[in-house]
C-alpha cells in the first residue's frame, strides 16, 4: 500500500488540479482520441506520450485514489455503448426497414458466443484501474505494448491466419518501435515495476488479445449481419457481467453513497472516450481485422505527437524519432510481406 501511495502521489503532483479540471492548459494537448501528449516539469524539459484512456484514468483520481466505484464506471461504459448501438440500429430501421440482417431477434446459438468476450473485456477493463497501484502512467504505456505480440500470436492460433516471416519480424519491430518512442529520462521506472505490475500487464495483454481476436471471429462469422446488432448483444452481456461485479465488489458503497458517487467531469469524459473508442474498434474488426487495429493505434500515437509539435509546441525527443522510424519500417514490411494466395 505504501508503494501505491508513492506512485499515485508522483502522478498527482505532476498533473495539477488546475490542469485536470480545465483540460485547456498549455501543457496538455490532444489531437484525437488515439493519444495525448504532455510536457511537464518547470521548464518543460521532460515529456511523455500517453493513450487517452490511460491518462484519463490517472486524471480521474483525487489525492491518489479513485473516489468513484470503478465497477460502476465500467458498467456505465457498457451501458453507453449499448445505447449508442441501439440508437444506430433504430436509425437503420427507419431508413431501410427491419430485415433478417438487422433484426434483434436471433437464435440462441448466435447469442451464446457473446458472454465469453464480454467477461474477458470486463476483467481486462477492471485491471486497467488497478494496475496503476504498481506502475506510473509512462511505464503502463510501455507495458501495454505487450498487446501487440499477444494479438499476433493469438491471431495465428485462433483464426488460423498465417503471417509470413516478414510480417512476424514487422510485428516485433512494431513493438520495439512503440516502446522506444515512449521512452523518456525516467523510463527506467518500467524496469522497477513490481512483479504484481508485470503479472497484471501480461494478463491484460493476453485478455485483450484473446478477447479482440475472438470478437473478430464472432462478428465475421456472419458478414452480412449488421454490426450494431452484434455490438448490442456483446454489450448487453457486458452490462450484465459488470452489474454482477458491482454487486460483488461495490454493493455497500453504491447503496450508501449512490451509483454515481465521486464522479467528476474527468470521470464522465473517461467513460465517453472509452465507449466511443470501443465502438470504433468493433468497426475495425468488422471491416478489417485486429492486425489493422494494432497498426492503426500505433501510427495514430505517432501522428498525434507530430501534430502536437505544430499545435502545442511539443518537443520531439531522439527516442521518439528513432521509434517512429522503426514503426514506419514495420508498417512497410507488413504491407509487402503478405502471403500470396496459392494458385
Amino acid at each position: 500500500m505504501e508503494y501505491r501511495r508513492v506512485k499515485d502521489q508522483e502522478i498527482y503532483d505532476d498533473l495539477s488540479q488546475k490542469d485536470v479540471e480545465s483540460l485547456s492548459g498549455r501543457t496538455l494537448s490532444s489531437a484525437n482520441t488515439s493519444g495525448l501528449s504532455y510536457t511537464g516539469g518547470a521548464k518543460g524539459k521532460s515529456s511523455w506520450k500517453l493513450n487517452s484512456q490511460a491518462i484519463l484514468i490517472v486524471w480521474s483520481k483525487r489525492a491518489g485514489k479513485y473516489e468513484y466505484s470503478v465497477t460502476t464506471a465500467n458498467f456505465s461504459v457498457e451501458a453507453l455503448k449499448c445505447l449508442l448501438s441501439l440508437a444506430a440500429l433504430v436509425r437503420t430501421w427507419n431508413r431501410h426497414g427491419v430485415t433478417d440482417d438487422n433484426r434483434l431477434t436471433t437464435s440462441f446459438d448466435e447469442v451464446g458466443v457473446y458472454p465469453i468476450p464480454a467477461v474477458l473485456y470486463m476483467v481486462k477493463n477492471l485491471l486497467q484501474y488497478y494496475i496503476f497501484a504498481y506502475v506510473d502512467a509512462p511505464a503502463y504505456q510501455i507495458l501495454k505494448n505487450l498487446n501487440i505480440i499477444s494479438t499476433g500470436v493469438l491471431y495465428r492460433i485462433i483464426l488460423k491466419k498465417k503471417l509470413s516471416e516478414i510480417q512476424w519480424a514487422a510485428f516485433v519491430l512494431l513493438c520495439a518501435g512503440c516502446t522506444t518512442a515512449q521512452l523518456n529520462p525516467s523510463s527506467d521506472h518500467v524496469l522497477q515495476t513490481p512483479i504484481q505490475g508485470w503479472m497484471m500487464a501480461i494478463v491484460m495483454a493476453l485478455l485483450s488479445g484473446f478477447a479482440g481476436v475472438y470478437t473478430e471471429a464472432i462478428i465475421k462469422k456472419r458478414p452480412s449481419r449488421n454490426i450494431n446488432v452484434q455490438n448490442f448483444w456483446l454489450y448487453i452481456f457486458g452490462v450484465i457481467f459488470n452489474l454482477v461485479a458491482i454487486c460483488v465488489q461495490d454493493y455497500d458503497a453504491v447503496m450508501n453513497k449512490g451509483f454515481f458517487h465521486g464522479y467528476s467531469f474527468i470521470t464522465v469524459l473517461m467513460i465517453l472516450n472509452h465507449a466511443l473508442s470501443g465502438i470504433a474498434v468493433s468497426m475495425v474488426m468488422k471491416y478489417a481485422d485486429n492486425i489493422v487495429k494494432v497498426y492503426s493505434t500505433s501510427v495514430a500515437m505517432l501522428l498525434t505527437a507530430v501534430v502536437s509539435v505544430f499545435l502545442f509546441s511539443f518537443r520531439l525527443s531522439l527516442a521518439f524519432l528513432l521509434g517512429s522510424t522503426v514503426v514506419s519500417v514495420s508498417v512497410y514490411l507488413h504491407s509487402i510481406g503478405k502471403l500470396q494466395p496459392q494458385k
